[in-house]
């Protein structure tokens, strides 16, 4: 399993190697041992599966305050999809800035979202089947959102505003200025 590092700290990207044949192929993609030497111990308690159907559906920017703060393992396995994600730890050195990999069934990466930081992806193609491991429990008293075009993050989106769907909640998410602190 090939293994990224970002300049910013936390963030974890994983490559399975897949093996191959006429009939399709296999590849295991996660290792506990492997994540555990990576990331460090955590305790997946939750798989949550989303389905989008159009392209340029957008979801996000997603977190759960404390002490419902999500890590999550991501990974497409149907069709394509931009992941980003953006630093909100207030003491880190990289606060605000982002990160965004494509995210694939071709390429099979699974991407580690460590705890405070903010989550959305932005469907490439139809039918995107999107897979989420999580550390907490979806909580909805802790859960929060950043408004997706904030220009603050600089976040370059690969279709324009007015082509995105979204939902109504992801639309109408504060500005991260307005949001305060969430994570030290």
């Amino acid at each position: 399993m090939q293994v990224q590092r970002f300049d910013i700290e936390g963030p974890v990207l994983f490559t399975p190697k897949r093996w191959g044949d006429e009939r399709g192929f296999f590849a295991e993609v996660y290792r506990r041992d492997v994540f555990e030497k990576e990331v460090g111990p955590r305790d997946f308690l939750q798989d949550n599966h989303s389905t989008s159907r159009q392209k340029g559906t957008l979801r996000g920017l997603h977190f759960q305050r404390d002490p419902m703060a999500q890590g999550k393992l991501v990974r497409v396995t149907r069709g394509a999809a931009l992941d980003v994600i953006v630093d909100i730890r207030a003491s880190s050195p990289t606060y605000g800035r982002h990160i965004a990999v494509e995210l694939t069934e071709e390429n099979g990466q699974v991407f580690w979202v460590p705890e405070g930081f903010l989550h959305g992806f932005c469907t490439l193609s139809e039918h995107v089947d999107f897979l989420y491991k999580v550390t907490a429990y979806y909580s909805p008293a802790h859960d929060g959102a950043v408004r997706w075009n904030d220009p603050a993050l600089g976040i370059r989106w690969p279709f324009p505003d007015d082509a995105l769907t979204l939902s109504p909640k992801d639309r109408a998410a504060p500005l991260l200025a307005e949001l305060g602190r969430v994570f030290d």
